[in-house]
């Protein structure tokens, strides 16, 4: 059983009575250990899995939490334990509770958002500050949810940002209309799952007798509500405030750090046996994260008896030059390479490490970067098909409509409106059967100067202007096609989806739904437009062949999600799992490129850790906007603690390209590698 493993700290929490019980787990002292043999416990104890609730920041964390504790327990036992993360577990709940959802990435609501945005005008407004634009009014209105104790939006931001107040009666306006527009159309984000799931647990739907949570250093403001509206008797949440690093998202230290002021009876229990790391490479990092304020007391004690080397530091005299060396350090080490990663503060760091593994033909898989299903190929696809599964899906409407031409975000959206209004709430039926009675399906909205909304056009097309195209007769007189800004390539375009929906079976198996779009016109014209972009010339025109050798991978691509969704047998669940695990597939394969949050909870042999220069690790731009020094001084001792065996520490003076000379990162003095200048 997992408790007889664990050390005398991990079994005195894993065995602490029923309660409110944090476990502060320090880097590599075994949390997940310590998470299983609690669950474990729990189960040994009499405790019905239907009543275990486990909490995590990624499905693939707490899925093998699940399978440990399924080699010592009934697989059909474990399996009723309710696990994921906050988002994950929320949906499916939601879904129990017959919530009719469907979940939306924030880039693809961003579109919708997008659409109600440019009906505004913010310019009859005086003000020496540009107004947000629409993705960064999303970004912190997303934020706001995250963060806030229960005040208004307005009082929020002007409290953040109090040069915006001339713009809040537009942002309230688009955002009220926004959120409004979710809701007819069932969508729901991140946010919006955790919103709804803490009213379902305020009316006592749930009944978790333990709730365990992992990284619990790292929810915000919104994930705590959520934990607190179950109204569990018992809660382990495990962390280390020492890495709370996602402050920028939301994340509230002060969760961690109020555990036994918040709840009654609170006990705390300490992890200070590090696993990972050699003596040498912890006894660094605590160098460093010492310099911050000590929440809970603890002490690392290190386990590990391979000595090791010392870490060492780097010095170059130029930035470049400095992601060479390191690339050819990784090509005569012995290590394998994918027991060697590169962590670094800024993204932009990661282009110039590529470029110097590239050049000596070294392997390497940048975490964060697009991933397959993102490409605009497979998200043509997935919109597709979403508007199968769900025909209000306006998002999916709109990404797809992108690729008619003179057919933007607002112009789809207005078509979505009319169809919708053609077929009495369902655009499948407004392309099939539209209601001819209703001549105008494009009605205008009233003119708001004081909101900043205006209109688009006054009078309608005709429809003559599509005769000779070869549209069947039927959808030749579909008074959709009355919007004056469709062009005759819009029209065809527009054609070509009638025809999809109109031959589509969305009652058969996902794959041979996948396989027939696959092969039809649509999907062929979307496919063949984004290989003519990527062959593109700079003087004109296009590469012929090597737009057909784009267009042959964008197909093969396009199968390869054909063959996933064999293993599922609804397009709805297909989607949904997708939804939810995209953003924990990374491509690629050998050494790691890494920011430091991607780095979080992985362990590396070889670690390399660069540009650590004064102004960009810690990023004296970012605490400027509002981070501190605190949390960079956090990043610093994650980044480090993902080391096991071998640490390289490296800056440079000088960055030829932005002509900016640095001084080494304050880190390095604090770690006692660079001898501090007395003042």
């Amino acid at each position: 059983m997992p408790l007889s493993r664990l050390n005398d700290e991990q079994y005195k929490a894993a065995t602490a009575k029923s309660g409110y019980n944090l476990v502060i787990a320090s880097a590599g002292t075994g949390k997940t250990s310590t998470i299983v043999a609690r669950i474990a416990y729990l189960l040994q104890s009499g405790l019905s899995p239907k009543e275990i609730l486990l909490l995590t920041f990624t499905n693939k964390a707490s899925t093998e939490m699940i399978e440990r504790v399924s080699k010592y327990f009934d697989k059909d036992i474990v399996k009723n334990i309710t696990a994921g993360t906050f988002h994950s577990v929320s949906y499916r709940l939601l879904k129990k509770c017959n919530y009719n959802i469907t979940l939306k990435q924030p880039k693809e609501l961003k579109i919708l958002l997008k659409s109600i945005y440019e009906k505004r005008v913010f310019h009859h407004i005086q003000s020496k500050t540009k107004q947000y634009q629409y993705s960064y009014l999303y970004d912190i209105f997303s934020l706001y949810q995250n963060s806030s104790n229960n005040e208004s939006f307005s009082k929020w931001l002007i409290e953040k940002s109090p040069d915006h107040e001339p713009f809040l009666d537009i942002y309230e306006d688009i955002l009220d209309e926004f959120i409004a527009l979710k809701k007819s159309y069932g969508y729901v984000d991140y946010n919006d799952l955790l919103i709804n799931i803490i009213d379902e647990a305020k009316r006592g739907k749930f009944n978790f007798k333990e709730i365990l949570v992992d990284e619990y250093q790292d929810t915000n403001t919104l994930q705590g509500k959520v934990i607190d509206a179950f109204n569990s008797p018992s809660l382990f949440c495990v962390g280390d405030y020492d890495q709370s690093i996602y402050a920028f998202n939301g994340a509230n230290i002060n969760i961690i750090g109020s555990f036994d002021k918040r709840y009654k009876d609170a006990q705390i229990f300490s992890l200070n046996k590090n696993y990972r790391s050699t003596k040498d490479i912890l006894s660094l990092a605590n160098r460093v994260i010492e310099k911050n304020p000590r929440l809970y007391k603890k002490e690392l004690i290190v386990t590990k008896k391979e000595k090791g080397s010392p870490p060492k530091l780097l010095v170059f005299g130029e930035v470049y030059e400095q992601y060479e060396a390191v690339a050819k350090k990784i090509k005569y080490s012995k290590t394998p390479h994918e027991q060697i990663a590169v962590i670094f503060r800024n993204n932009s760091s990661a282009d110039g490490l590529e470029v110097a593994l590239r050049e000596l033909q070294i392997g390497c898989k940048r975490k964060g970067s697009i991933s397959f299903f993102d490409t605009k190929e497979i998200k043509a696809l997935l919109n597709l098909i979403s508007i199968l599964t769900n025909p209000k899906d306006i998002m999916s409407f709109v990404g797809i409509f992108e690729y008619a031409r003179g057919i933007g975000s607002v112009i789809g959206k207005e078509i979505f409106e009319g169809l919708i209004k053609l077929g009495h709430g369902n655009i499948l039926q407004g392309l099939i059967s539209p209601d001819m009675t209703c001549k105008n399906p494009y009605s205008k909205k009233k003119q708001n100067w004081q909101l900043g909304l205006f209109d688009h056009f006054d009078t309608l097309g005709s429809l003559s202007r599509f005769k000779g195209l070869g549209f069947e007769d039927k959808f030749l007189s579909n008074p959709i096609l009355k919007h004056p800004k469709i062009s005759t390539e819009g029209g065809i375009f527009l054609y070509d989806f009638y025809k999809f929906i109109k031959y589509s079976n969305r009652t058969q198996n996902p794959y041979k739904t996948i396989s027939n779009l696959i092969n039809s016109k649509l999907y062929h014209h979307i496919a063949d437009t984004l290989a003519r972009q990527r062959a593109s010339l700079r003087g004109g025109g296009f590469d012929e062949e090597r737009a057909k050798e784009i267009l042959q991978k964008i197909i093969s691509k396009a199968w390869i999600v054909a063959n996933i969704a064999k293993n599922y047998n609804s397009l709805e669940k297909f989607l949904n799992a997708l939804v939810l695990g995209s953003s924990e597939m990374v491509e690629g394969e050998g050494v790691n490129l890494l920011s430091v949050h991607a780095s979080k909870g992985l362990e590396f042999k070889e670690l390399f850790i660069v540009d650590l220069m004064d102004g960009r690790f810690p990023n004296k731009k970012l605490i400027q906007q509002g981070g501190s020094l605190e949390e960079e001084r956090r990043l610093f001792y994650v980044a480090t603690t993902r080391a096991k065996e071998i640490l390289y520490l490296s800056y440079a003076n000088y960055d030829k390209i932005k002509k900016i000379e640095f001084a080494p990162s304050l880190f390095l003095k604090e770690a006692g590698l660079i001898k501090s200048t007395p003042s």
